[in-house]
């Protein structure tokens, strides 16, 4: 039976970074398997301003050919019995700049096919046009059968049901998938998922919309078991027909397996899997990866210490349609060291003030990898909800260091972004 996934290995820039400092990735929750009765539409939307600026050894902090900025507008709507139990949704995101180019910034953070266009790259003198955007970033059909449910179309996908294809939370909006996903929870504690995904569209433009894997089209099957109190197991396998283009465009596999304990306060988690395929150029191996992470609430303050190591199969790891790993030393900036080749340590504190929620994390990769020097990270974070818990308020600082790159000099980054939810 084919269970694939995936289109080409991503690799991202500078300016596709990370997401917020967070805890174990929850668990996939089954969605309802019978559609509840519902004549009315329901309606929710959110608008969302996104700045992020980063210097270099050109450049400082603030410098508008260094930042980026949008803003963008999304809603959602739903109905869970459109005709005879057929239920349906959609979601509509626009995005512009407000005008912010190019005095403030040079480019979108995330886009729609937005441009920035500078006749003669000519910004200095403000010369610099742009447009707005807008998508249908989803648009589905839901129907259930007992313990069974469907959903067809374009949809977001949670990391923790693929693990290798999922909507990233990190920028202005989500990118999302077309896709067909079917539930089922007919065994007691267990939730197995089915899904298909034919397009994607890309974090960082979300009105590029492609095929996955050169249109071949993605399989996958998750099993998810929580018989055991407390415990939570989870496997997906992915089938990718025509992935590894280098030889005679030969089949690929991919394996992924996540444990998660809770002991009290204490919660431990691990990892591992592996991409197989029989084309692999000179020397390349298949891609192997593991992780363990543990961590807990000690007198109101969050710790935890991660571990992962990814040895030198070509693959390496990563998520089709965004820039992240579903490795637990995943952080803002770092998923361009820890993919492939080195062995990665992670300790992460974070604890309430000011308000909000305070956080530290702390990145040393060892790079395996010949002529790759070793890599370091620091994020520091805060984030609060304001006027009601309507608005959510987040602003980060990252430190890079790479010795060899960009004249051994190290890095800043700051990101902040408010997001208002209706």
């Amino acid at each position: 039976m084919k269970k694939t996934l995936l289109l080409s290995v991503v690799a991202s820039t500078m300016i596709m970074a990370g997401g917020d400092i967070a805890p174990v990735e929850p668990v996939v929750e089954a969605p309802a398997a019978t559609p509840v009765a519902a004549s009315n539409w329901d309606f929710n939307g959110q608008a969302a301003l996104y700045y992020q600026t980063r210097d270099n050894s050109n450049d400082d902090l603030f410098a508008k050919e260094t930042a980026l900025g949008a803003a963008g507008l999304q809603v959602q709507g739903t109905n869970k019995n459109v005709w005879n139990g057929i239920g349906a949704g959609f979601e509509m995101t626009g995005m512009s700049d407000l005008y912010l180019a190019p005095e403030v910034v040079s480019g979108f953070m995330q886009n729609i096919n937005n441009a920035v266009v500078a006749p003669g790259s000519d910004l200095v003198n403000n010369r610099a046009t742009t447009d707005s955007g807008a998508e249908i970033t989803q648009a589905y059909l839901t129907y259930g059968i007992g313990n069974t449910s469907i959903k067809l179309g374009r949809q977001a996908l949670p990391k923790s049901l693929s693990p290798f294809a999922f909507s990233e939370g990190w920028n202005v909006f989500k990118n999302t998938f077309d896709a067909a996903v079917v539930v089922n929870t007919d065994v007691a504690d267990t939730t197995v998922v089915l899904a298909n995904v034919k397009g994607a569209n890309y974090i960082t433009n979300l009105g590029a919309f492609g095929q996955v894997n050169n249109n071949d089209g993605a399989y996958m099957l998750t099993v998810q078991n929580k018989s055991v109190a407390d415990l939570t197991l989870t496997g997906s396998v992915y089938y990718l027909p025509n992935f590894f283009t280098v030889a005679d465009n030969d089949d690929a596999t991919i394996a992924w397996a996540d444990a998660k304990y809770n002991m009290g306060d204490i919660a431990v988690a691990l990892q591992g899997g592996t991409v197989m395929g029989d084309a692999v150029t000179a020397n390349a191996e298949n891609t192997v990866a593991f992780g363990a992470k543990v961590g807990g609430n000690f007198s109101g303050i969050d710790a935890s210490l991660a571990y992962s190591n990814v040895n030198d199969g070509q693959a390496g790891v990563f998520n089709a349609g965004g820039v992240k790993t579903p490795l637990y030393t995943q952080m803002i900036l770092n998923q361009n060291a820890i993919r492939t080749d080195n062995d990665t340590f992670v300790a992460r504190v974070g604890t309430a003030a000011l308000g909000g929620k305070v956080g530290l994390a702390v990145d040393y990769t060892k790079s395996n990898a010949t002529g790759v020097e070793d890599y370091t990270e620091a994020d520091l974070t805060y984030k609060t909800k304001v006027f009601n818990g309507t608005t959510t308020l987040f602003a980060g600082y990252v430190y890079t260091q790479q010795d060899g790159v960009n004249n051994d000099d190290a890095q800043n980054m700051i990101r902040v972004w408010g997001r208002y939810n209706f």
